[in-house]
């Protein structure tokens, strides 16, 4: 039996500590074997938030190996071809992005950042639970779409209108 094509999912935002992060572990986590997800950021913190750490836990999803990386790591010819690029943040969405292997489908599924948020570890907590619930509900979405059987324009119509979602 021939296995279905595994779609690698690249999630970008500017610093890579919050959104992309929670972006990368939900997707490996609910969409195994039929989704591999990455994250990478357009001017890396060089951490990942504690917070997004700590949210991906308390989903019991695995923290271990995320870093805040570049996003030119994966525009190398080594990196892996992506299927999908979205961004998760407004001022990613409008910087230049470098060019991607492969001419993967992009789409923007921009929401607030719960790292900006300012209040008591109470009230960011919950900014970064928030962020994850979105960002969960847009995946289920795209995983629920018939990738094999539509065509690319109307993926492509699909996966955009899920960041308004």
């Amino acid at each position: 039996m021939v296995s279905a094509k595994t779609y690698n999912v690249l999630f970008i935002c500017t610093g890579n500590s919050a959104r992309s992060i929670l972006a990368e572990g939900l997707l490996n986590e609910i969409g195994k074997g039929r989704f591999r997800a990455f994250s990478a950021g357009s001017h890396p913190k060089g951490a990942v938030h504690p917070l997004a750490l700590a949210e991906l836990q308390s989903l019991r999803i695995p923290t271990d190996g995320f870093r805040s990386k570049s996003w030119e790591e994966f525009a190398q010819p080594e990196a892996p071809e992506m299927d999908f690029v979205f961004t998760v943040c407004d001022q990613a969405a409008g910087e230049m992005c470098p060019v991607w292997p492969g001419q993967p489908m992009t789409a923007h599924w921009g929401m607030p950042d719960p790292a900006a948020v300012e209040g008591s570890d109470d009230i960011k907590r919950q900014a970064f639970r928030d962020a994850a619930v979105t960002m969960k509900r847009r995946l289920q979405l795209m995983m629920a779409l018939p990738l094999n059987s539509l065509d690319a324009l109307a993926i492509h119509k699909e996966v955009k209108d899920i960041g308004t979602r």
